[in-house]
């Protein structure tokens, strides 16, 4: 990718054109270097129009027509989420990572990608699906359409479009179908499955993840149908120097009657039709890489045994509030919401 984008910028408004014009779909934006592949502006679609207008010809260099104010990152800024929201702030489509030799060695797609984390992602997917059968019988949950598309897809294109390169899929329950699901790239990533011998829980079988990647890890249940803000989240986390954040939906119960407050049998007052406001663990997890060594191993392990194993040690365990779309697709009632919805998303 990056190489389509370069140009000397010894290179004619006619040979810019011509590259271009061989872009396709993505942001028609040429990254300008000179003789030491140092970036030294950029050049675009609308640049080149609006030169040939002012008087450029097709023969002029495009030196002399770029932009020598442009934007970009530094490399110790690849992995900066803010930095990277700022650069899309600014309307900013493709973005230039360079070293410190002003080189670029990377680029961020912002048309393509909403942003880029540096996180590794688990979805949990071994799971039985008992009280969506019989649909569940010969077909694990996770590979159960929503709309067009397996509910396990949703999940792993949402996590692609945050950028996301590094995804692995805990398996368990008729593992060959999701495996074979799996055997090629999903939108250019190669999603990683791991076996889980026996079941261990929501936490347990993430130990047979070989290899994780980046500093923050993300774990949700596979069978969510869910827009959370990956982004956000992430941000909140670090913002907060967490050590583990839970994502949480609100949860509303309302009392139609008056409610005594009693002493026994004593009446000390009444609440009329009180409202209790909480907030549900949406089966979303982002932690540190450290905290993997707190889940044991071959051991049935939840994440709500993490939790309280963190908040046990002193560790910081924060509450993200989910306020987008939700549902736990675990009985035909909900399976039903989710298709439902998704035909208007």
């Amino acid at each position: 990718m990056i190489q389509s984008h370069l140009i000397s910028q010894n290179k004619s408004l006619l040979e810019a054109l011509s590259q271009i014009n061989g872009m396709g779909k993505g942001p028609l934006v040429l990254f300008v270097v000179d003789d030491a592949n140092r970036m030294v502006g950029t050049l675009t679609d609308g640049d080149s129009r609006r030169a040939l207008i002012a008087g450029f010809t097709v023969n002029d260099r495009v030196e002399k027509i770029m932009h020598r104010d442009f934007k970009y990152l530094s490399i110790d800024d690849i992995n900066d989420v803010q930095k990277i929201k700022e650069q899309k702030s600014l309307l900013m489509k493709l973005v230039p990572v360079l070293n410190k030799e002003m080189q670029v060695v990377d680029v961020i797609d912002l048309q393509k990608y909403i942003t880029r984390l540096p996180v590794d992602a688990v979805l949990m997917a071994g799971g039985k699906g008992e009280r969506l059968r019989p649909l569940t019988e010969n077909t694990p949950k996770p590979l159960l359409l929503v709309g067009n598309k397996a509910i396990i897809d949703h999940n792993v294109d949402r996590l692609i479009s945050y950028g996301i390169k590094h995804i692995s899929v805990t398996v368990n329950y008729l593992k060959e179908q999701i495996e074979e699901h799996y055997s090629e790239e999903r939108n250019g990533v190669k999603i990683n499955c791991c076996r889980e011998p026996k079941y261990l829980g929501t936490m347990g079988s993430i130990k047979f993840v070989e290899k994780f990647y980046n500093d923050a890890v993300l774990v949700m249940n596979s069978d969510l149908f869910t827009n959370i803000d990956y982004e956000d989240f992430y941000l909140h986390f670090v913002e907060n120097n967490a050590d583990m954040s839970v994502a949480a939906i609100p949860y509303n119960i309302s009392i139609p009657y008056g409610i005594l407050d009693l002493d026994g049998r004593d009446i000390k007052g009444l609440v009329e039709k009180p409202q209790y406001n909480y907030y549900a663990n949406a089966g979303i997890y982002l932690f540190k890489r450290q905290v993997l060594k707190e889940i044991p191993d071959n051991v049935f392990f939840n994440a709500t045994d993490l939790i309280e194993k963190l908040i046990a040690g002193n560790k910081k365990v924060i509450r993200y509030p989910l306020n987008g779309t939700w549902i736990d697709i675990g009985n035909p009632q909900e399976y039903q919401k989710a298709n439902d919805l998704v035909k208007h998303w």
